[in-house]
């Protein structure tokens, strides 16, 4: 999948540069993607530095919680919920804490930490599948949920707003929050529209209704104020949650005699090696995109698509993001590519480049968990497992526009 969306990159970026040549006799059209290619390569260096600190980092102070039991605790608080939503899975197996690492690295935004992670709860899985070739419900519940994108603290995001000069990083923050939260919601009521799961049963309310009406309620909080003072709080709470949960770690390490400077430091020369292992990848998809947008590629699909919308009578600034939102079900890496370039394009606080942020932060590259999660077990059939992510990746980017109009008009 990515080896031919990566070609189709290139060939697409040959077919518009001709068709800008030998139609619109632009022929600085080709010096334009060369000097795409070179400032591609030298950008992926410049991101690969901030993204080395902040993996480090992370899966530092992950390490300290992962230590003082903090995971461990979380597992044994959300066993009842699993076995009602993943009944084939039995109390105490290890892939429920492995699930629930899972979905914590996912939720500070640490997808390349969470990855290996997920690798190992769907081998655990795996060892529980009745037919090995053909993915079982407790996966596919467990992959549409990981392809949601639920990201409560979207690290990455603000690190590349922070990387391009945003002055306040974390001002995509609520809106992010809101809209993976519409992915996720439509990812686990799809799959337990399939699945037939007992989301009605006394004990998933329990866990779930709580958080439904507490995020209601913070909504319609926030349908009271006005944009100002929206992305103010956004930023507030952004920033207040990222210490306050630094704060959490270190301390319940502290409690628990956990030597955190050590702890900080095992986890963190983890994140040393996830991150070293990203470089040609960042090249490879920022060096494509590159080359796309120089050859007039995207241009020319973005002005058919504003002219649809033009017909339609509604307003065309969400278009300029769309690119992201169109990318990111094959490739993470692609898709940071194109929020990058729509950041450097537009302007970081620009609308198209907050939309795009946001939807960076609400989906998940689909096809890409697909091929990975499924083929590292060896599963041929995925079932319904395309469908009900794919119909949450839609829900996250038709929310992630809606909320942009919300807050930032």
């Amino acid at each position: 999948m990515l080896n031919l969306l990566w070609l189709g990159f290139f060939l697409t970026a040959a077919l518009a540069a001709l068709s800008q040549w030998l139609v619109g006799g632009q022929v600085q059209v080709f010096a334009a993607m060369v000097e795409a290619l070179f400032g591609m390569a030298k950008l992926s260096v410049e991101v690969m530095l901030l993204l080395f600190g902040t993996l480090t980092l992370w899966l530092g102070f992950l390490r300290i919680a992962e230590r003082a039991g903090l995971v461990a605790a979380l597992a044994r608080w959300l066993a009842p919920l699993f076995q009602r939503l993943m009944p084939e899975v039995p109390r105490g197996h290890p892939a429920l804490g492995l699930i629930t690492l899972n979905f914590a690295a996912n939720a500070l935004g640490l997808d390349n930490a969470a990855t290996p992670i997920g690798l190992k709860a769907m081998r655990e899985l795996q060892t529980l599948n009745p037919r090995p070739e053909s993915a079982s419900n407790a996966q596919i519940l467990f992959l549409v949920l990981n392809a949601s994108s639920l990201t409560l603290l979207p690290v990455t995001i603000f690190m590349y707003r922070m990387q391009q000069g945003a002055p306040d990083p974390a001002l995509v923050f609520l809106p992010i929050l809101l809209a993976t939260s519409a992915s996720t919601l439509v990812g686990l009521l799809s799959v337990a529209w399939v699945q037939r799961l007992p989301l009605w049963s006394p004990v998933v309310l329990a866990y779930l209704l709580p958080v439904a009406l507490a995020l209601g309620g913070f909504m319609a909080l926030l349908a009271t104020l006005p944009a100002a003072a929206l992305t103010q709080l956004s930023s507030l709470l952004g920033n207040l949650l990222l210490f306050g949960l630094v704060l959490l770690f270190l301390l319940l390490g502290a409690w628990r005699r956990v030597p955190v400077y050590e702890a900080f430091i095992d986890g963190a020369r983890e994140g040393f090696d996830v991150a070293k292992n990203l470089l040609p990848y960042l090249v490879a998809m920022l060096c494509a995109v590159g080359v796309l947008r120089a050859s007039g590629a995207l241009d020319y699909a973005l002005t058919a698509i504003r002219a649809a919308v033009q017909w339609f009578g509604w307003d065309t600034r969400f278009v300029d993001a769309l690119p992201t939102a169109l990318v990111k079900p094959f490739s993470g890496s692609a898709a940071r590519a194109l929020l990058i370039e729509t950041m450097q394009s537009h302007g970081v606080d620009s609308f198209a480049a907050l939309l795009a942020a946001t939807v960076q932060g609400s989906t998940e590259t689909t096809f890409y968990v697909l091929a990975v999660y499924f083929g590292a077990v060896g599963i041929q059939r995925a079932r319904h497992a395309v469908a009900c992510a794919l119909l949450a990746e839609l829900a996250g980017v038709l929310a992630a526009i809606a909320v942009c109009y919300w807050f930032f008009g």
